[in-house]
């Protein structure tokens, strides 16, 4: 192959995995599909080269912080090493672009949250005022009942109005309110690459789900199939749930599983105070991310978990991202 021709083809992978970082196609999720032939027709003056129809970029994001948790965003595709269930595979895509967002925040108002609800809602409308003009989000709130209270939008007084709207009462249904905003989000689909968007859920909480009809597992299922990172506060408080208490255990483990499991991250401040600090940190975390994509080298499209880990070669630095992402299948 000559060297043109060698470009060419970089070239043609790499659009294609801007196409597609973050979109959730048919394809399994973390696995999507794209057509080649789109990126070429980019470039009308180049002679076509011939490739299959399609290619599966596994796209992650990833989060890279120092033993100070400081963010570190000069790092370089080379630092990077991708490893999927232990064999080591191709980078074919970066980038350091701070691609608009998508978000669902999520606002627990259950019945032990109203002495604390007034400092959560002035927390979250900060959050929401952070938000860039091309970043998209909505607001959910959540006790025995799940309700959008604003629906995807980059108006921040929108969301502050919905913020607003909030107030304190009944149970806690935090995996049905998770659920309805992965359902959300993968409706925003980018019609283009400008659209592109990362994808995260914020949820506050200050206890375990106590009247969701979907249980755990399946949401968390949802959430490994998704291309969303979880952000989940438990709030801990001496006047709500207690943090030795087994309840806050229970919901505790399930934040972060979450998280973890999402490439998330997960917050346990003891006072409603810290919330503002805690947004900011969340906000700072989503402007701060790599997008990392490569064609695995399994090619095996059987439907298994496949477990994916990113090291940093530069030393004393940390690497966090989703912990895997489900294979393809034959439908797919």
């Amino acid at each position: 192959m000559t060297g043109s021709a060698f470009r060419r083809v970089q070239w043609s992978l790499a659009a294609c995995a801007v196409a597609v970082a973050l979109v959730t196609a048919k394809a399994a999720p973390g696995a999507v599909a794209v057509a080649l032939e789109t990126a070429q027709a980019a470039q009308p003056s180049q002679p076509q080269v011939p490739f299959r129809a399609g290619v599966e970029v596994v796209s992650l994001n990833v989060t890279v912080t120092d033993g100070t948790t400081r963010y570190v965003t000069d790092l370089a595709a080379d630092d990077f090493n991708v490893f999927e269930d232990g064999v080591k595979q191709d980078v074919t895509f970066f980038s350091r672009t701070n691609l608009p967002i998508a978000l669902a925040l999520l606002l627990d108002t259950s019945a032990s949250m109203e002495s604390k609800l007034p400092t959560a809602q002035e927390a979250a409308i900060g959050f929401a005022k952070r938000l860039r003009p091309q970043d998209l989000a909505e607001v959910i709130d959540f006790d025995s009942r799940v309700v959008v209270l604003a629906n995807f939008t980059n108006g921040a007084s929108d969301l502050e109005q919905a913020i607003h709207k909030t107030s304190a009462g009944g149970s806690t249904s935090l995996y049905n309110a998770i659920y309805i905003a992965l359902k959300d989000l993968k409706k925003v689909i980018a019609k283009n690459t400008e659209e592109i968007r990362r994808q995260a859920i914020v949820l506050l909480s200050d206890g375990e789900d106590t009247s969701s009809l979907l249980p755990f597992e399946e949401v968390l299922d949802l959430a490994k199939r998704s291309e969303t990172a979880i952000y989940a506060v438990g709030l801990r408080s001496a006047d709500g749930p207690g943090s030795s208490s087994k309840g806050f255990k229970e919901a505790e483990f399930v934040l972060r599983q979450f998280a973890q499991e999402t490439g998330g991250r997960t917050y346990f401040p003891a006072q409603v105070s810290e919330l503002p600090a805690i947004y900011g940190q969340i906000s700072e975390e989503l402007s701060s991310q790599y997008t990392v994509g490569y064609t695995s080298r399994n090619q095996r499209r059987d439907g298994s978990w496949r477990r994916v880990v990113v090291r940093v070669v530069r030393p004393n630095l940390t690497a966090r991202t989703k912990l895997g992402y489900f294979a393809p299948t034959p439908k797919s």
